[in-house]
């Protein structure tokens, strides 16, 4: 198996050679395996095991084992410990998803704070397998259905082309011991009992499954690409990014042979689940709107329109008091600053009366209701009325933020200011208000 190992990563990972690497190491025969091929070959390798006490004097055991094993190779070894039960509660999810994210998040950190080039995890075929079933059974996109991915991002699976099988027999004729995880027998969980239960059948079945399904892998990655590169095509088309939102054009995405698939594929990224509510957006009223965790898309007349949720924290009034001279905001850092004459102006900078002002000033996001005085008319005009006239979008509406001198109106930021506190000939002190 070294031989093939090396092979594989001559051709197809030859930037593992001479690059600094952080190896995950559980104690387990597919780990174990990867040091001591990586140890054979000469890789830089510094193994990083995760303690996530969850089975007692077994994890320690694990532990230790991890140490001696780096100790005999004569390799760096980071030791990390979690309370994962604990992390678990408090972010509401499962033990197994509460591991994963704290082993990752740690290797990352490692990674970036030690300069290590990648970090290598030991996913073999049968691994490979049991990830494709499980998304199977749960339904899923293509993407679900491609595989675990050989290089994603600084995450390098290096075992991906060989079988556990393959790796115990080395193990074996190398004489290399490892750990066993007793919780691997238990039948409880999916993964656990595709290993024990379906797998096992489906190869008595054929014994070239794991080679089938290899095949089956590529064929799909193919597919993949051919699609990205059809979705690449069709964004460029349909989609424009303005400022902080994405708009997709509704007349042109209707035209497609398929809307509901090149939807999913424009949006997956953005943590979306109810695509059929999705696709209903292309003929629903103006101002319906789906929700994904972090993301909003909403039908303004002949566009879908995408944005970030805000957070609550954004929704909060800005206080501004009159020693303040700058202050971060949401939406960019505002200054005060008095000064002689008036400059050159722009939608974001203003200059006022400073004796106009009451403080302490407050910005807020608008409400229906707002009115002002917009800078060179006569009268006052409500917000709603003046969004419209300028054809701002539902979302530019929503992202709207205004400052005001106790009741009034004294900028609508980075749109207009209000004609009340405008520099006269009676001024006495100016002062010019920037946002950057």
């Amino acid at each position: 198996m070294l031989q093939a190992f090396q092979k594989h990563l001559d051709e197809n990972l030859d930037m593992l050679h001479g690059s600094r690497l952080l190896l995950a190491v559980s104690g387990g025969l597919d780990s174990v395996v990867l040091t001591h091929l990586c140890h054979h070959l000469k890789l830089k390798v510094s193994l990083a095991h995760c303690n996530f006490n969850l089975r007692a004097a077994e994890s320690d055991a694990d532990e230790e084992f991890v140490l001696a094993l780096a100790d005999d190779l004569e390799l760096d070894v980071f030791i990390e410990s979690f309370e994962t039960e604990t992390y678990a509660k408090e972010q509401g999810v499962s033990i197994q998803m509460a591991a994963r994210e704290l082993r990752y998040n740690w290797f990352l950190e490692l990674a970036e704070q030690l300069d290590f080039d990648y970090i290598l995890t030991a996913h073999h075929a049968d691994d490979n397998l049991e990830t494709f079933l499980i998304n199977l059974t749960r339904g899923t996109g293509l993407e679900g259905l491609t595989g675990i991915p050989e290089v994603s991002g600084k995450i390098v699976r290096p075992l991906l082309p060989f079988s556990r099988e393959t790796l115990e027999t080395y193990a074996q004729k190398e004489f290399i011991e490892w750990r066993e995880d007793a919780s691997n027998a238990s039948t409880k969980y999916l993964r656990n009992k595709l290993r024990h239960d379906v797998i096992p059948t489906l190869k008595q079945m054929n014994p070239q499954l794991l080679q089938n399904f290899q095949t089956t892998i590529s064929n799909l990655q193919d597919s993949q690409d051919l699609i990205d590169d059809a979705v690449v095509k069709i964004q460029k088309k349909m989609v424009t990014v303005d400022n902080d939102q994405i708009r997709l054009d509704i007349n042109k995405l209707k035209k497609l042979s398929n809307p509901k698939a090149y939807l999913y594929q424009l949006l997956k990224d953005f943590n979306f689940t109810a695509w059929d509510d999705v696709v209903n957006l292309l003929n629903a009223q103006s101002g319906k709107q789906v929700f994904s965790p972090t993301h909003k898309l909403l039908k303004d007349r002949e566009f879908l329109l995408l944005c970030e949720l805000n957070s609550e924290s954004e929704e909060h009034p800005i206080v501004v008091q009159k020693k303040d001279k700058e202050l971060t905001s949401p939406f960019g850092t505002l200054t005060f600053k008095e000064v002689n004459a008036i400059s050159a102006t722009s939608k974001n900078t203003i200059y006022t009366d400073a004796n106009q002002l009451k403080y302490p000033l407050t910005i807020r996001k608008w409400q229906e209701g707002d009115l002002f005085y917009p800078l060179g008319m006569k009268g006052k005009k409500k917000l709603s009325k003046y969004f419209k006239d300028e054809k701002l979008s539902l979302i530019d509406k929503e992202n709207v933020w205004i400052l005001f001198s106790g009741d009034d109106v004294v900028w609508v930021i980075g749109r207009r200011p209000d004609e009340r506190f405008k520099v006269t000939d009676n001024t006495t002190t100016i002062l010019k208000i920037e946002v950057h």
